[in-house]
């Protein structure tokens, strides 16, 4: 997905929860790389968890607030700044200020005082991204949202978060 498609489903008076994935960058691009891209009532930011740790001032160890554009995925090659794979959407998530959305973007935006992993990473096991999303949609099990199979690092320590 391109930023334009993204922007098309925009909607500026509603609580969105937008998950991506995108293939990891090589040589593991066999698995899959997951955030969410929140909009708070026309406030639009970019959450995810990446294996650098304090990259940006809006960080908080492997915690990133849009460090990178809403919806690019990982790089082609690690560690470079070239080529990036389109983000795939989801699932979207959308409602009004009673609605789980609301709810699930103030959850998302709160991760960075309370997902209790921030300053721990590990590629394949977790956590690292795929254990964010997965702790957050863990929260909301009503929505019934299940990431891919190559989501890797989804399932670490899943009775404790």
């Amino acid at each position: 997905m391109d930023s334009e498609e993204l922007d098309k489903l925009i909607k500026k008076d509603k609580y969105q929860v937008f998950i991506f994935t995108s293939l990891c960058s090589f040589p593991v691009t066999f698995a899959r790389h997951a955030w969410f891209v929140v909009n708070n009532k026309g406030v639009i930011s970019r959450w995810e968890i990446i294996y650098r740790r304090n990259l940006s001032k809006e960080s908080w160890g492997h915690l990133y607030k849009n460090l990178l554009p809403f919806s690019k995925g990982m790089e082609w090659f690690h560690s470079s700044s070239g080529r990036r794979w389109n983000g795939r959407l989801l699932e979207v998530v959308e409602g009004d200020e009673s609605s789980i959305a609301r709810k699930m973007a103030e959850f998302i935006e709160n991760s960075k005082e309370t997902y209790p992993y921030n300053y721990k990473y590990h590629l394949v096991i977790g956590p690292n991204s795929n254990a964010y999303a997965r702790w957050v949609l863990n929260h909301f099990p009503e929505l019934k949202i299940k990431l891919p199979w190559n989501c890797f690092g989804k399932n670490y320590k899943k009775k404790s978060i």
